[in-house]
């Protein structure tokens, strides 16, 4: 995340000190984005074409339950199928539950996969890790996110970053592991730019977005133009790797912080209030609109998260004993925002023409138990679960895969992480068989061997 205010010691004539200087050049939020990009070309790791496609992932922080939202078993015991009941959608291709009924109102548009599942703990952590970037956290060695690999290979589209994180990074998740939301081993050049700040609220602004008014524009181009005399009075320092990166980053730094692209992008306020209330005026509707500002205004990845942690507010995460809630509770709390923020997500994308080239993802950690526990919640369960996926080339209104009859594992077509994160990278045009520089400067292969994209879904 940016940051143009530290505190330092050493102090400039216009009284900014020399680590606020240094840190707007260090930090590189939008990364190498125009060298990373042509060389990419050049090796053939971005296929022709689909390079107008963003992705926007709505991470479903807590996991929601399969059978009581998106794969649900009327015929099973009443003890597996819960509460809620099956409404028809307008696709009429599957059904939902009846909790989602605007999410059932745009089905045509969205595809199904209900054969997820993974092996990893059953810890949120540890889902989140794998979910984001395709592999377990092993061996001290951390994968990149998705946006990030996207952000590598394909770099920014104009002076906002190509990897954007709403509204702020994930909190706790009970298993001290990396969250997956990260550049990894691609370093921080490729992490993504951290929001930090609730657009649902009346005073919301980008802290990190635009320079104080301490700083001002006029100080920085003459910060801009000071360090230009440094280059080219210290030839040998500027020929350095570190050089070219600082001096990339920095324009990077100074380009979003006085763009007015950017600063329309991140404004909501510029939304007839009309949408905005479709959306919902709540973080996560707030956040889904502001995605959409986002990619039509060309960043590359967006990702959700619809909530930060499992321990300070009520999410997916049903266990049915406090502080949790139970399945009911779910109906009341945390369904009606989601249905609200996604479908207004997908509608409007769709109204504008950006669905095509909008590939959304829906994807949680993993799903919930078959059966409804004591406390009238279900726990955790990696063995099987359902994700989404809506425009971006796929064919909506269909399911692909299908699990047992109490929903506990895949009957049928089983998909893993890697497959979902290799039918995102297949939207957005990038080669299924092309490298990362991994650690040490060894190749990693950008998808595991054996993982493909969803094929029926295009």
């Amino acid at each position: 995340m940016l940051n143009f205010v530290g505190r330092g010691t050493a102090h400039t004539c216009d009284g900014t000190t020399r680590r606020d200087f240094l840190q707007v050049g260090s930090l590189g939020v939008a990364g190498l984005s125009l060298a990373g990009y042509i060389e990419a070309k050049e090796q053939g790791q971005v296929a022709s074409g689909h390079d107008e496609r963003s992705c926007i992932m709505i991470f479903n922080l807590g996991a929601p339950s399969q059978l009581d939202t998106f794969d649900m078993k009327p015929d099973a015991p009443s003890e597996v199928r819960g509460p809620f009941k099956p409404i028809s959608t307008s696709c009429g291709a599957y059904q939902l539950s009846e909790i989602l009924p605007k999410i059932a109102s745009i089905s045509e548009h969205l595809a199904l996969v209900r054969s997820c599942h993974h092996g990893g703990a059953a810890v949120h952590d540890a889902g989140w890790q794998i979910m984001q970037t395709g592999r377990q956290f092993s061996g001290g060695v951390l994968s990149p996110h998705a946006g990030s690999v996207v952000s590598y290979l394909k770099g920014r589209r104009t002076d906002l970053p190509p990897f954007v994180l709403l509204p702020e990074p994930m909190g706790r998740g009970g298993g001290n592991l990396p969250n997956g939301q990260a550049g990894g081993f691609l370093g921080k050049a490729h992490d993504p730019f951290a929001l930090m700040a609730d657009p649902s609220k009346p005073d919301f602004k980008v802290p990190d977005l635009l320079p104080p008014e301490s700083l001002g524009v006029v100080r920085m181009e003459r910060r801009r133009r000071l360090r230009d005399l440094v280059d080219n009075t210290v030839k040998d320092f500027e020929s350095t790797e570190n050089a070219v990166m600082m001096g990339r980053n920095f324009e990077a730094a100074y380009r979003l912080m006085t763009s007015p692209q950017a600063r329309d992008a991140f404004d909501l306020s510029k939304e007839p209030q009309s949408v905005r209330e479709r959306y919902g005026m709540h973080r996560f509707g707030q956040c889904c609109l502001l995605a959409r500002r986002l990619v039509e205004a060309g960043v590359r990845f967006v990702t959700v998260n619809t909530f930060l942690t499992v321990f300070d507010e009520i999410t997916w995460d049903i266990h049915g004993s406090k502080p949790f809630t139970s399945i009911e509770g779910m109906k009341d709390i945390v369904a009606p925002l989601y249905d609200q923020g996604y479908s207004a997500l997908i509608e409007d994308l769709h109204q504008r023409g950006l669905l095509p080239n909008t590939m959304v993802c829906n994807v949680a950690e993993f799903g919930r138990t078959p059966k409804v526990n004591p406390a009238g919640g279900r726990d955790h369960w990696p063995q099987c679960f359902t994700v989404g996926f809506a425009g971006g080339g796929v064919k909506g209104g269909q399911v692909v895969g299908a699990s047992d009859p109490i929903g506990g594992v895949p009957a049928d077509r089983p998909v893993q992480p890697g497959d979902v994160l290799a039918t995102v990278f297949h939207s957005l045009g990038l080669k299924l068989d092309s490298h990362l520089p991994g650690p040490a400067g060894r190749p990693f292969p950008l998808v595991d061997f054996g993982y493909r994209e969803i094929h029926e879904l295009f």
